[in-house]
């Protein structure tokens, strides 16, 4: 087991201002595929001994420096450690070729994430749990399904990658004609970038905006197109992922054992989000006392990436959730 060395680069180019009561360095790790992952480790300053540690990561096609490093920074402020890190395939992290999805190695990140806290001495092992946000959320979820080691997870305006991959946006697409026709022109990318030897990019976030975009797409655009939360190295600011690169989740299902986690949930969601239906849903196949649904009124789904105009982020309902089950 080695870490590949990785280029990292050493200063600070989040899209959030680095706070004073937390110290902070880059960290690598590597999953059982072998891929070396980067992170940025978030540890509140002037801590002893050991202390509750959490892996964060997401929204889909994000990186470290965006949304999942401010929730790092944000909860290592409230006394964890954390780190933020870039799924594989994506960000400072390794794994060629670049800008491909799994499903099962991106759920194998979060759980590598947790093999390296593990062994930390400053982390207690009993006390880890992961936040998840946007599509990460959802990893999150199966993550937690399938590492007891997670005691606590917290999934902030969730999205089923793998629901909207094959059925589309509200469920508009849920055919077997519809995922044929979408499997079919990937199947002719497929042949198309094999034949060029080179991979076609879908392109990020769109720009310049059409008039008739929907709301949650001129959300997405204020985040990752504008200062608020553009990075030259997301792929939602840039050129998005492969064409062909996520085609593997329409035939996954992320969430089909999330009845049986038995640790602690809690689901974050904005009421006026478009991706709300997905938080819902996955929180009533959720048993037991420990889980926990926070609706955030008037709150749309980019509003949790970083609390928008509004402050969304229920930073203190968070905190005692995670203080609850792993303090």
């Amino acid at each position: 087991m080695q870490n590949e060395q990785l280029n990292l680069t050493q200063e600070w180019d989040k899209v959030f201002p680095p706070s004073d009561a937390v110290d902070h360095e880059k960290v690598t790790f590597h999953n059982r595929f072998g891929i070396t992952l980067a992170a940025d480790l978030y540890k509140p300053r002037g801590t002893n001994g050991t202390l509750p540690a959490l892996a964060v990561s997401g929204p889909f096609g994000a990186v470290k420096e965006q949304s999942s490093g401010l929730y790092a920074q944000a909860m290592a402020e409230r006394g964890f450690l954390t780190i933020a890190f870039d799924p594989s395939f994506t960000g400072e992290s390794g794994g060629e070729p670049r800008f491909m999805n799994s499903p099962d190695i991106n759920i194998e990140d979060f759980q590598a994430a947790v093999d390296y806290l593990s062994v930390r001495d400053d982390v207690d092992s009993e006390r880890i749990g992961i936040i998840g946000v946007c599509g990460w959320g959802g990893m999150a979820l199966a993550a937690a399904a399938a590492d007891p080691r997670i005691k606590a997870t917290v999934a902030s305006t969730m999205y089923d990658m793998s629901r909207v991959a094959a059925n589309g946006y509200f469920d508009s697409a849920d055919s077997a004609e519809a995922r044929n026709q979408a499997r079919a022109t990937v199947a002719a990318q497929r042949t198309a970038d094999y034949r060029s030897g080179s991979y076609a990019m879908a392109g990020g976030v769109v720009d310049p905006l059409p008039e008739d975009a929907p709301d949650f797409v001129k959300d997405y655009h204020a985040y990752y197109k504008t200062p608020r939360g553009y990075h030259p190295r997301s792929l939602n600011s840039n050129d998005g992922w492969t064409v062909i690169g996520g085609s593997s989740l329409m035939n996954a299902t992320l969430l089909g054992y999330i009845e049986e986690i038995e640790n602690a949930v809690m689901i974050v969601h904005g009421e006026a989000a478009h991706s709300y239906y997905m938080g819902k849903d996955a929180f009533a196949r959720l048993k037991g006392d420990n889980k926990e649904f926070v609706s955030i009124p008037g709150a749309s789904h980019t509003d949790l990436y970083d609390g928008g105009e509004q402050n969304a982020i229920p930073w203190e309902r968070i905190t005692a959730f995670l203080t609850t089950h792993l303090v």
